[in-house]
């Protein structure tokens, strides 16, 4: 499944939940439906910035990945298993957004995602900006790590419904 078409099923999926089960947390540890989202946005938003900065670089970058990053790339997105971040990267994602913010700001990854889409194999793929767990990625690989990253969370997504209360 395409990047854009995972992305456009999430957000089609927003639709299924009220906004008690968009906030509801069955433990204080475990995300809610909503802050999952919340995360997905921002860190696509991350990704797709490096992804801008790579088309804006003049310097070829000869540094490459990590043997993490290579992994990852290897077998094309994340293992099955739960990361967690360093404490000062980990701030709970926001838990506030109705129904309708999410949407509006899935549309934003979306729509930059769309219009990247015809563009991106168009960047050199030696201007890197580098990612602190995978090492130096060009604009390629940021692009599909935006896909890599929701599919990821299907598995959570899936957890935390399950945990829905009716």
């Amino acid at each position: 499944m395409s990047e854009l078409k995972l992305i456009k099923t999430y957000k089609n999926e927003l639709q299924k939940y009220s906004l008690e089960q968009l906030s509801y947390k069955s433990e204080e540890t475990v995300w809610s439906i909503g802050q999952m989202y919340d995360h997905l946005i921002l860190v696509a938003h991350e990704y797709l910035d490096n992804m801008e900065k790579c088309s804006k670089l003049y310097d070829e970058q000869p540094l490459g990945k990590t043997e993490f990053g290579l992994h990852l790339f290897k077998i094309g997105g994340f293992p099955p298993i739960k990361i967690k971040l360093p404490a000062e990267l980990n701030a709970p994602p926001n838990n506030s957004d109705s129904k309708d913010d999410l949407n509006s700001r899935m549309d934003q990854v979306i729509l930059r995602l769309s219009q990247w889409e015809s563009k991106v194999d168009n960047i050199n793929p030696k201007y890197k900006v580098e990612h602190g767990g995978f090492g130096w990625l060009n604009a390629r690989e940021w692009y599909d790590l935006v896909g890599m990253h929701f599919r990821h969370h299907l598995r959570q997504k899936a957890e935390l419904e399950q945990r829905l209360v009716k």
